[in-house]
């Protein structure tokens, strides 16, 4: 049996998450890989199994907080240090939205260490650090290790393993589109729903409902400024072939009204946003005269070279119209698929679907390493 070592960044909602999916995925193919976990890092402390005989995976959390850990290693010069000097191959799971880790993926890939992420900030960043992770992934003479984020678009949905498939098969990519927000998703199906009852909320307290639901950011300014979908365009646009050179090089519909950008917090920016709801109010009377609904989107148009994020009306027959709660829906437009697109649709937020993406990009690692 192989022997593979892994080291775990992050165990806040979904690093929890995913370290009791391994485990039980441990349990499951025990017979196949012997599977060691060496590090579970939070910013200020972690479990480090320094003679690389592994963690329990059970008794983790309680081994932590009861006094069990240690101080974290420094990142990242000890940690790459201590990985590196691992018996066997390594995979690091960085399940952060750190900055400052998924900087250094290039010198973990370089070294040979393999990473699977949720962590959007590499491929959504600087366009030179998209371009020195995937250099450093194939590696010179291939030594590189291998990289999978997945969750990094529509967390557990297969969206970016889609894409692959479709390029390696020889299709061409001519436009994707969707929602590609859990809380946008759920902020217009509310707000605009596709058979109206007239009871329907203002745009305002729609937001709120979904702060206390759990859908937003602590702060809704986070979700509403559109740069969460505009991450996962610049990341598609870039897998696709379009080199997005930044975030914000291509237009960005924020719903934060100016006066409230500001905001010295959260509840001061909620109790002022009932003023501005008769402009989302005339925004959804516009897409009713129309026969259609409003819902916030992303769209990349390879052909034009074109990406975009924003507000746009959808035709109530469209599958678009038609999601339902928080769910994500990811249209591929090709030159096999024609006008009839390709639809990936479900869950596309929430600790245990983005761990279980996670978790598939590591299978994915070690079915490479047999």
């Amino acid at each position: 049996m192989s022997k593979i070592y892994v080291a775990i960044i992050g165990a806040g909602g979904v690093g929890k998450s995913f370290i009791s999916q391994l485990n039980a995925y441990v349990g499951r193919i025990r017979n196949k890989h012997t599977i060691n976990t060496i590090l579970i890092s939070r910013s200020s402390k972690a479990l480090q199994s320094k003679d690389y005989s592994g963690i329990n995976l059970t008794t983790w959390e309680s081994d932590l907080s009861g006094g069990g850990g240690g101080k974290p290693p420094a990142f990242p010069e000890e940690t790459l240090k201590f990985l590196t000097g691992a018996p066997g191959p390594v995979i690091l799971v960085d399940n952060t939205s750190s900055e400052e880790v998924a900087g250094e993926y290039p010198r973990f890939l370089s070294a040979g260490v393999h990473v699977v992420t949720p962590n959007k900030k590499g491929f959504s960043g600087s366009l030179e650090l998209f371009q020195a992770i995937y250099a450093a992934s194939a590696g010179q003479n291939g030594n590189g290790g291998y990289v999978f984020h997945e969750a990094t678009v529509g967390a557990g949905l297969p969206v970016l393993s889609t894409l692959r498939d479709l390029q390696d098969t020889g299709d061409e990519i001519v436009k994707i589109e969707g929602v590609f927000s859990g809380t946008m998703s759920y902020l217009f199906n509310s707000f605009a729903p596709l058979s109206p009852t007239g009871s329907e909320k203002p745009f305002s307290a729609c937001v709120a409902q979904a702060r206390e639901l759990g859908y937003t950011e602590p702060d809704p300014r986070d979700d509403l400024n559109g740069l969460d979908v505009a991450r996962k365009l610049t990341i598609l646009a870039r897998l696709s072939g379009l080199p997005v050179s930044q975030l914000t090089s291509f237009p960005i519909q924020s719903l934060i009204p100016k006066p409230l950008e500001t905001a010295a917090s959260a509840e001061e920016f909620l109790d002022g946003l009932a003023e501005f709801d008769n402009d989302m109010e005339g925004v959804k009377a516009a897409a009713e005269k129309e026969g259609a609904v409003v819902r916030y989107v992303g769209s990349l148009d390879v052909a034009k070279g074109e990406v975009s994020v924003g507000l746009r009306n959808f035709d109530k027959g469209s599958a678009v119209a038609g999601l339902k709660g928080s769910d994500n829906i990811i249209s591929f437009y090709t030159r096999r698929y024609g006008d009839r697109a390709l639809i990936v649709q479900g869950a596309g937020a929430g600790a245990e679907v983005t761990a279980m993406g996670v978790l598939s990009d590591f299978i994915k690692v070690l079915e490479r390493l047999k």
